[in-house]
């Protein structure tokens, strides 16, 4: 166990925590960052797109006052990208400085893999700092099982070892939030490190107050408009159904262009803050609507 945000006395208070900063978290979800954060456990949220995963990482951070430190996990990234880099330019610079200097002993030398010339990278930086950190991996799906097999032992004990330097062991541990959306199925080793928790779609009545707490200047009525026709749009046979993200943008768009009913028209002119798709578009406006319909 570490000393991560042991100040949250129960899992109700870290939801109005959450509350407080715009993510209203269902009891589940709350829960599992709760037993995580008491245990010094990493979180695997895994779930659609754009139903707030990469979001309940950031607002941890916020209200435990800690910097965000993110991974962004693509097809390729290998482990120096994540963890450090040495400055090769630094380098050169610093041997063409010796040189001239005729300063070129194996001492010096060997200063050029020293931590002045280190370039420090998310999962480093998380491990250096002291547990004031929340390190979010965002997108561990992306990764290849390699990059995965890798991030197993780093979850398990929190040190890494650079040869030129030895090893770097974390003080204490940072809040982790690896996210998926299941581009690939993660390995049962990775989650056996993890508390796991899907977030699902909300209800009607979870989105429509998550409306009012992150856009409160909406109208009551246009926000529920929104919702449940996001609601509809989740029920078509989308390529890319909107998340939660969506709804608050295209709530956010209405805004902008003074709507203050969601109709034919505003619907149409504002499509494109939530539906992301060529196709979905066509599919949408053809039954628009059925999508409109109360």
């Amino acid at each position: 166990m570490t000393d991560s945000a042991t100040h949250v006395g129960s899992v109700a208070e870290l939801q109005e925590e959450l509350r407080g900063v715009g993510y209203l978290a269902e009891r589940g979800l709350a829960t599992a960052a709760f037993i995580g954060l008491r245990l010094g456990r990493p979180i695997l949220l895994e779930g659609e797109v754009g139903v707030g995963k990469t979001e309940l990482a950031k607002c941890l951070a916020a209200i435990h006052g800690r910097e965000l430190i993110r991974l962004q996990c693509y097809e390729g990234i290998d482990t120096h990208q994540a963890l450090y880099e040495w400055d090769y330019a630094r380098q050169m610079l610093q041997v063409r400085a010796l040189s001239e200097h005729e300063l070129t002993d194996a001492s010096t030398v060997g200063g050029l893999y020293g931590p002045d010339f280190l370039l420090e990278r998310p999962l480093l930086q998380a491990i250096r700092s002291g547990g004031n950190a929340v390190l979010l991996i965002d997108e561990i799906d992306r990764a290849d099982d390699e990059f995965e097999a890798f991030l197993l032992e780093l979850l398990s004990d929190f040190q890494i070892t650079i040869p030129e330097i030895g090893t770097v062991a974390a003080e204490d541990r940072p809040i982790v939030v690896l996210t998926s959306n299941r581009t690939r199925e993660l390995h049962d080793a990775l989650k056996r490190r993890c508390l796991y928790h899907w977030i699902g779609y909300p209800s009607l009545a979870e989105e429509i107050e998550i409306v009012r707490v992150r856009a409160p200047q909406v109208a009551e009525q246009l926000a529920e408009q929104v919702v449940q026709a996001v609601h509809r749009l989740r029920d078509l046979d989308l390529a890319k159904p909107p998340g939660v993200a969506e709804t608050l943008d295209w709530v956010e768009a209405l805004g902008v262009v003074d709507a203050e009913t969601l109709d034919a028209q505003s619907a149409t002119d504002t499509l494109g803050s939530v539906i992301k798709d060529r196709d979905d578009v066509e599919v949408v406006t053809s039954d628009l609507d059925r999508v409109l319909t109360d």
